[in-house]
């Protein structure tokens, strides 16, 4: 029995496609799909804080624990080469 060949994986972007900074990500869920708002957040005042959501992704169940298994690996790799990744308290308990 031969091994299975690899799949080849092409990554093309679309026209559409573009980059941006996202320092806050909210996460929606529903019974089919778990929504992922990126925005910019700034703090105005100690007290005062606005996010500039900018894009929102849907991604199935499937796909979203798949980007979790993913992001965990990543952070593991990360941390094993740069050191641990402390989140900091926010008085409200939110992390963003």
């Amino acid at each position: 029995m031969t091994p299975p060949v690899p799949t080849k994986i092409q990554l093309i972007n679309t026209a559409e496609y573009r980059e941006n900074y996202a320092n806050s990500v909210q996460v929606r869920v529903s019974l089919w799909d778990f929504l992922l708002l990126f925005g910019r957040l700034n703090q105005t005042a100690p007290d005062t804080v606005a996010i500039h959501n900018f894009q929102g992704v849907f991604v199935s169940p499937q796909q979203a624990k798949a980007l979790l298994n993913v992001l965990q690996q990543n952070v593991t790799q990360y941390e094993a080469a740069f050191g641990e990744i402390r989140l900091e308290p926010h008085p409200g308990g939110v992390v963003q």
